[in-house]
């Protein structure tokens, strides 16, 4: 098979994924479409080192994780993130409750290891599956390294449900108090509610036409580095992944100034770094015999299950004590199996399918639609990141 083929079926699969879930609204999610695709081709026709023949060698995948995870730091919005503290505690509690029971009850039924891999991709998303799967590769856990990968691409089945349900019993709740009187209308609040545009102060003399593709490459790349050679240098008193030090050093850079928020999208890069990202994962199917999947079906239905009993009780308990509904925090929560724009575009399909009153819609997208986001972004975005940096060096 040539590069160029190789590349074409690839990207052939990706797009076809893309275009179902589109076309269902999210319901069927794209990544379960490209698992069920790579597999066919893998115990078919495909070669096992198809990837790397379309020119995605690992080396390549790390340039491009360094990247993305540096890149997702700047979309910290500090000013959302502090009047959604209530949420930010919520999907905290949501995830501990997960990891809780998952390391305790999963652990004596499961195992410790099967436990460490699965926790992070569950709670989690793209970047936190990736790097479970390749530690549990380096430990020789080829199993664990598929599950890893299989426990991201199914669990958005069980996340979309239950989120539509618990939105739709507070959607109920809320605009029976709305019709009431008994609530005020917030602000209306969208997708761009959850983003800061801070200025680069560090460059404020700087023409506009010299902050190009490339500048805005070197300082994501600068920043980077910093963040890998503060991890070489910390080594010898504590053991921090470099990932999570990419997440921390993109908050700080662009709360500095020095970078803009979605810096690798404004500099043309995001599109292609993802499709690296993807093919790279999925990569991981290649090692997914029959019998492997079959001997981790049990494996995979026991950890969602009790990550999602555990998520509900601990999301449950501090929605109490914040006087937030077991609603609400419960779909908080949920926001861990599938991110932005999932969550986003759930919240929008239950709200359309309340109401037709325009004043309604709104009322209810202020009260829902910001705390899922931001609920979103902390659980996807940062916790699941720093859980996987932590988790996969104890393997």
């Amino acid at each position: 098979m040539s590069q160029m083929l190789a590349l074409v079926i690839l990207i052939t699969i990706l797009f076809i994924g893309e275009a179902i879930s589109i076309r269902t609204r999210a319901w069927i999610p794209s990544v379960f479409i490209y698992a069920i695709l790579f597999i066919i081709g893998y115990w078919t026709f495909f070669p096992k080192d198809i990837v790397e023949m379309a020119g995605v060698p690992s080396v390549v995948v790390t340039m491009m994780i360094y990247l993305l995870i540096t890149n997702m730091g700047t979309l910290l919005s500090l000013k959302e993130l502090k009047n959604q503290w209530k949420t930010i505690l919520i999907a905290l509690a949501g995830i501990s409750g997960a990891a809780m029971l998952l390391l305790t009850i999963g652990t004596v039924i499961f195992g410790r290891e099967a436990m460490i891999v699965g926790v992070p991709p569950l709670v989690g998303g793209v970047v936190s599956s990736l790097i479970m799967s390749e530690g549990a590769q380096a430990a020789g856990l080829t199993s664990l390294s598929v599950f890893a990968i299989v426990i991201y691409v199914v669990q958005g089945f069980v996340g979309y449900p239950l989120t539509s349900i618990m939105l739709k019993r507070e959607g109920r709740n809320y605009l029976q108090k709305y019709r009431n009187g008994s609530v005020k209308v917030e602000a209306p609040s969208g997708v761009e509610a959850t983003v800061e545009e801070p200025k680069l102060k560090l460059f404020k003399k700087l023409p506009e036409k010299y902050n190009t593709n490339f500048f805005k490459f070197f300082r994501l790349a600068i920043v980077s580095y910093l963040a890998y050679l503060t991890s070489v240098l910390v080594e010898p008193i504590v053991t921090i992944h470099p990932y999570v030090l990419c997440l921390l050093f993109g908050v700080i850079a662009t709360s500095i100034g020095f970078l803009e928020p979605h810096v690798l999208e404004k500099a043309n890069g995001f599109g292609f770094a993802m499709l690296v990202l993807l093919l790279f994962i999925f990569d991981g199917l290649k090692n997914a015999t029959p019998t492997m999947l079959l001997d981790i079906l049990g494996l995979l239905i026991g950890t969602i299950v009790i990550g999602m009993v555990g998520m509900y009780i601990f999301s449950w308990v501090m929605g109490k004590v914040l006087k937030v509904s077991k609603e609400m925090a419960f779909a908080v929560s949920l926001t861990a199996l599938y991110g932005f724009p999932a969550d986003y575009v759930i919240t929008n399909e239950v709200v359309q399918s309340m109401t037709t009153d325009e004043k309604e819609k709104e009322a209810l997208l202020s009260h829902m639609l910001p705390p899922m986001l931001v609920g979103g972004f902390i659980t996807v975005t940062i916790v699941s990141v720093v859980l996987a940096g932590v988790f996969v060096t104890w393997l």
